[in-house]
């Protein structure tokens, strides 16, 4: 195979577009029709602090099966969904469940930050957290702050 030469311009432009954490506006152009009601930055920060939290517990449920089935058990968290997810067809079915059962849902704008703040190098586009006493505090803030949030219609 055969190498193509560049120019020493675009290789330079190259790394600037690829280094670094994509800003949250930037991050908000990939979002989905359905993707409401959505996380301001600082619940954004909030949820992933709280997820980290919950994970060192082993207090969240990660992947749409396996929420789905602890839904239909009828445990209780805040469910967490990536907004960039597609097709939307593999989760969409979630958040009315969540409203049928009286779930707190929210959307965030990356399925990557998702998944690297569950602790895992695999972006997911659903997580789970339920309560527990070691970060109550931090849980009980996401939750005041995800209810206060305008519900879609």
């Amino acid at each position: 195979m055969t190498k193509i030469k560049r120019d020493p311009d675009e290789q330079e432009a190259q790394p600037e577009a690829s280094s670094g954490d994509r800003t949250y506006h930037e991050l908000l152009v990939n979002l989905n029709p359905i993707a409401q009601p959505l996380a301001s930055r600082r619940l954004t920060r909030k949820l992933y602090k709280c997820i980290k939290k919950a994970v060192k517990q082993k207090q969240i449920r990660r992947g749409v099966k396996e929420v789905q089935k602890f839904v239909n058990k009828g445990e209780k968290g805040i469910m967490v969904l990536a907004g960039d997810t597609l097709p939307v067809e593999v989760y969409c079915h979630l958040p009315v469940m969540c409203e049928d059962r009286n779930l707190p849902y929210i959307y965030i704008p990356s399925k990557t930050d998702l998944g690297a703040a569950a602790g895992s190098k695999r972006p997911t586009c659903v997580i789970m957290v339920k309560p527990h006493e070691e970060y109550q505090e931090a849980y009980e803030e996401c939750l005041q702050e995800v209810h206060a949030l305008p519900q879609s219609v």
